[in-house]
């Protein structure tokens, strides 16, 4: 994670494939767990998977990863972002994610916790 401008993102499994499409058509990169194949892996497994890839984790799951968050900063860990959707429209969820890209660079967003 070196000097990015834009925020990439990573969307767990329980964040509906649209979002990814609609993000995409706008310019931005936005991978699936089902793309990576990730799915069925645990909360710890993908946000290693993102962190690793230098990529913000988009979920709604906010008590595991509120948790993870604590941990890795607890621990010197650098994740992209945690950016927790608290709507699960994916239209209105793209909206937000666009506009959290807006307005963070990759750096800014780096061990941020975001609710969206």
């Amino acid at each position: 994670m070196k000097g990015e401008l834009f925020i990439t993102v990573y969307l767990d499994e329980d964040v509906h494939v649209l979002v990814a499409r609609l993000l995409v058509q706008r310019n931005c990169v936005a991978v699936t767990a089902r793309d990576a194949g990730q799915l069925g892996k645990s909360d710890p497994e993908q946000l290693e998977y993102a962190a690793k890839r230098g990529m913000a984790i988009v979920t709604h799951n906010r008590g595991d990863f509120e948790a993870l968050h604590r941990q890795y900063l607890a621990s010197g860990q650098i994740h992209a972002g945690i950016l927790i959707a608290i709507d699960n429209r994916p239209y209105t969820l793209a909206r937000r994610i666009l506009a959290a890209w807006d307005m963070y660079t990759a750096d800014e967003m780096r061990n941020q916790l975001l609710y969206i």
